[in-house]
């Protein structure tokens, strides 16, 4: 596998130029390697949407962006996706995550890309590469 997709927290706490996820991501973002879900974007400009400054924290995403393939849903992520679903439901796997996640994780497998998440639930999904990051000092755990 080679290349990673961003999760939700990993790319807000880009956007906000935290020093440990610029450190990990920005040679990501040099060699051309960082992705996104067009769904982690939503949840980002959800969490955007109520500061005063939205305008302005938008189009600094948008630039973020620039160096960053933001995948939108296909058919193929969406096969993956029903997939999923089918491996991890009880009793024959270890449970459901959300509907989004499972979503970010299909288009994560169907790229061939290492998901870098804060989320635990990832680890859940079968054959997933899941690089997770400690929620509060983003930096990689063990």
């Amino acid at each position: 596998m080679s290349g990673y997709l961003l999760d939700t927290s990993p790319l807000a706490a880009l956007l906000h130029n935290r020093e440990a996820a610029v450190s990990l991501i920005r040679p990501w973002l040099l060699d051309h390697e960082a992705a996104t879900s067009i769904l982690a974007y939503g949840e980002v400009i959800e969490y955007l949407k109520p500061h005063a400054d939205y305008a302005r924290r938008a189009h600094d995403l948008r630039q973020l962006l620039r160096g960053v393939t933001p995948y939108a849903l296909t058919y193929a992520i969406m096969a993956r996706y029903a997939e999923l679903r089918l491996r991890m439901r009880r009793p024959y796997g270890p449970g459901l995550i959300g509907d989004v996640d499972t979503l970010i994780a299909a288009t994560a497998l169907e790229h061939r890309l290492n998901l870098v998440t804060t989320d635990t639930d990832f680890q859940r999904v079968p054959d997933l590469s899941v690089l997770l990051l400690d929620r509060d000092t983003l930096k990689i755990r063990p």
